[in-house]
């Protein structure tokens, strides 16, 4: 009896201590899986208030003039409204910058999938010429040269101000931009009526007649996989987006080249530009017009998260717990 209870406390006060490699954020919104942890960087509060700071500040440029929100803007989805981002000095990106809602999920990161964690993936923005061209010795140097970002990372991580430490942090703060809720979420958890007739038609052609279902899969929205759509001037293959909250994100695709969705939808039910190397997926579709602007609002109001995370969301925030 008392090994039972010993071992019944043990299990209560395992979050608490240090996360392991099965550690995950399992508060999330209704229709997300639970967000792995790695086990070297445990999800604090105070290493997600640091990270939340790193996010928002132009120190992390070279010219202090752009920080990370200066391409995944809250307001404009946690992403940019226009079709490419400007870096220091002006300097023009090649691609729309991702949205990072729900990013923690995804199993590669940007839209070509080299880096394989958001520790990783954040490192190559600080570093990167077009965007913030900021060397990483004078990055450390300048963060250890503010006491409140000395105290921070003492309380975040025991230790002083280092590159690798700006980017755990800057990642655990990620993993808490989550949104889910909408109405497909809640209808796939059992809620009849969530959708309206409309947002069920949609639906219907989404995973039907449009074939959309067959890149973004049911419950998480994308494959993980990398496809040829015939967007840009030359064959590439690019990751499949998750799709919930589509209208605060606009313009779409890797180059920001369709503005609307219903421009989206009409590249797709025309098959796309045909060319070799193209997915075997993108065909002429033949929608009508009605199942059009039934997709289109299944992928407006049917895809629309309940909550939506702002600039001082404190979702996720919880301490990363153990799975069953």
């Amino acid at each position: 009896m008392v090994l039972r209870s010993l071992s019944l406390i043990l299990l209560l006060l395992a979050p608490l201590g240090r996360a392991t490699a099965d550690d995950f954020i399992s508060e999330v919104p209704l229709g997300l899986d639970w967000v792995r942890v790695p086990d070297g960087n445990p999800q604090t509060a105070a290493k997600v208030a640091l990270g939340r700071r790193l996010f928002f500040d132009p120190q992390l440029s070279r010219d202090k003039s752009i920080s990370c929100a200066s391409c995944h803007d809250p307001e404009q989805g946690w992403s940019l409204s226009t079709p490419v981002a400007k870096g220091v000095d002006g300097r023009t990106g090649e691609r729309n910058p991702l949205s990072i809602i729900n990013t923690g999920l995804q199993h590669s990161l940007f839209w070509d999938g080299r880096a394989k964690t958001l520790e990783e993936q954040a490192l190559e923005p600080i570093q990167n010429r077009v965007e913030m061209d900021m060397d990483l010795r004078e990055l450390e140097k300048r963060l250890a040269a503010d006491p409140a970002y000395v105290v921070q990372f003492q309380e975040s991580f025991a230790g002083d101000v280092t590159a690798e430490r700006v980017t755990q942090a800057i990642a655990a703060f990620e993993r808490t931009l989550l949104a889910a809720e909408t109405p497909y979420d809640l209808f796939r958890n059992g809620r009849a009526t969530a959708m309206d007739d409309q947002m069920s038609r949609g639906s219907g052609v989404f995973f039907s007649r449009a074939n959309c279902g067959d890149c973004h899969i049911a419950k998480v929205l994308t494959d993980h996989q990398f496809h040829d759509t015939g967007i840009g001037a030359s064959p590439q293959k690019i990751r499949t987006p998750m799709l919930r909250d589509l209208e605060r994100t606009a313009p779409y695709m890797h180059d920001g080249s369709l503005t609307t969705l219903r421009d989206v939808v009409d590249y797709y039910d025309r098959g796309g530009n045909r060319r070799d190397g193209l997915d075997v997926r993108m065909r002429p579709l033949g929608l009508s017009k009605s199942e059009k602007e039934d997709l289109l609002y299944f992928l407006e109001a049917g895809l629309r998260s309940r909550n939506y995370p702002g600039r001082e969301t404190d979702a996720g925030m919880a301490s990363a717990t153990n799975s069953p």
